[in-house]
């Protein structure tokens, strides 16, 4: 069984290393953000409040975040264990996700961040966005995305402390997969 945080910057490669992970461990992937793009897909009360955040500019609550979580983790498919991706992205959501997580008894095996070279997050951001279309990931929103990663989500490592394990995302995909797996364990 594993339950893993998985950690870096955009374009660090979280969601492609967290779904092979997921598949090979049998075990969701849960990434708030694609929850939220799917219940705004589906036009569901949820979709609608988050929608209502986003056009205005603002981030999702925290509050909002954490219920939805809760939510996915009380899930059957959840109970043998899960990929965080994306999550948690601030020392607030950490901790609430920590008493989320003594709650319902599911403890964290590892926290995992893949370190990238900001040279080459900006390289593979780029591409990201011409390969899918994004017209809007211009160099400066891309350079904003990393500055809030710093401010916001980078205090994550010294909250965790000695539970990280860093990986180095910059091989190529299977060699950071191997890398990875043998960090879990």
């Amino acid at each position: 069984m594993h339950r893993v945080i998985l950690m870096g910057p955009p374009g660090a490669g979280k969601g492609t290393q967290g779904e092979v992970l997921a598949q090979e461990w049998q075990v969701p992937r849960i990434a708030p953000g694609d929850i939220f793009r799917a219940e705004i897909k589906n036009n569901t009360p949820l979709g609608q409040k988050v929608k209502a955040y986003s056009d205005a500019g603002l981030l999702v609550p925290d509050e909002v975040v954490i219920e939805v979580m809760r939510d996915r983790l009380a899930r059957e498919d959840a109970q043998r264990g899960w990929v965080l991706d994306g999550f948690p992205r601030t020392v607030p959501q950490a901790e609430a996700l920590a008493a989320l997580l003594q709650e319902i008894h599911q403890p964290c095996d590892r926290v995992i961040n893949l370190t990238v070279p900001e040279a080459i997050l900006l390289a593979r951001l780029k591409q990201r966005a011409v390969e899918l279309g994004r017209a809007d990931d211009t160099e400066e929103v891309i350079q904003a995305r990393l500055t809030e990663y710093h401010q916001k989500t980078f205090p994550l490592l010294e909250f965790y402390g000695d539970q990280v394990n860093h990986v180095d995302g910059t091989p190529p995909m299977a060699e950071v997969t191997q890398a990875l797996r043998s960090a879990v364990g």
